[in-house]
């Protein structure tokens, strides 16, 4: 396998769009991030845009929880008291909290279903690539076909730990990287506007009440 070409810092055009709400109460807000815009400010001139500081405007008191990549879509939730964010951040750390995914995928799958468990780590040389690697921290993905193509698969992607790219680098593993990903097919993603990656479901329990809830964001592709 060729060595990857390094990763040129992105020009960051984020979205000209309205918050989208899922869900709002006195503990939590649950919001729908498009695709192109940064959770949080980024760290370079010009890259001060972002889902938080867009919802602060808004929401005086939000707070981060968790994060989402730039070039995902999808269901993120944030905290209104220090109380809840430390509750949610818990629900996270212990893994309590359940994520789904929905991704197209470069080629057809002839599986409808599997798990991916392959351990991760940075790839230092091509920051902010991340790989697989023995010595890497644990990761697990289990994912099950939705519909298929002769060239593309839908898939449903359920992370049971959350590492850094996972989802990104366990089908790129699996021979069927996510269709526009820049940084880990750059080769074939240039003729899509974005990456076909969306969190789709978020499941925990409320910060107030301990109930279980969950929240859907709409597929957008």
């Amino acid at each position: 396998m060729s060595e990857p070409s390094r990763i040129p810092d992105f020009d960051y055009f984020p979205p000209d769009t309205p918050l989208q709400f899922l869900h709002e109460d006195a503990q939590i807000l649950v919001m729908d991030k498009p695709a192109g815009l940064l959770t949080v400010p980024g760290k370079l001139e010009g890259r001060q845009d972002s889902l938080l500081t867009r919802l602060q405007a808004a929401r005086w008191d939000a707070l981060l929880v968790h994060r989402l990549d730039c070039d995902t879509s999808g269901v993120i939730i944030f905290a209104r008291t220090k109380q809840a964010q430390g509750f949610l951040g818990q629900e996270f750390e212990q893994r309590r909290a359940q994520k789904t995914y929905v991704a197209r995928v470069h080629g057809r799958i002839a599986e409808d279903s599997g798990t991916i468990d392959l351990p991760l780590a940075s790839d230092w040389e091509y920051r902010p690539r991340q790989k697989v690697d023995p010595q890497g921290r644990p990761a697990r993905t289990d994912w099950q076909v939705i519909d298929r193509s002769a060239t593309e698969t839908r898939v449903r992607l359920t992370p049971h730990t959350g590492r850094s790219h996972q989802l990104r680098v366990h089908m790129l593993a699996l021979g069927h990287p996510i269709i526009g990903d820049q940084i880990y097919a750059p080769e074939t993603s240039r003729q899509y506007l974005r990456l076909m990656l969306h969190a789709e479901t978020l499941s925990l329990h409320h910060p107030a009440t301990g109930d279980w809830v969950s929240f859907t964001a709409p597929l957008p592709f």
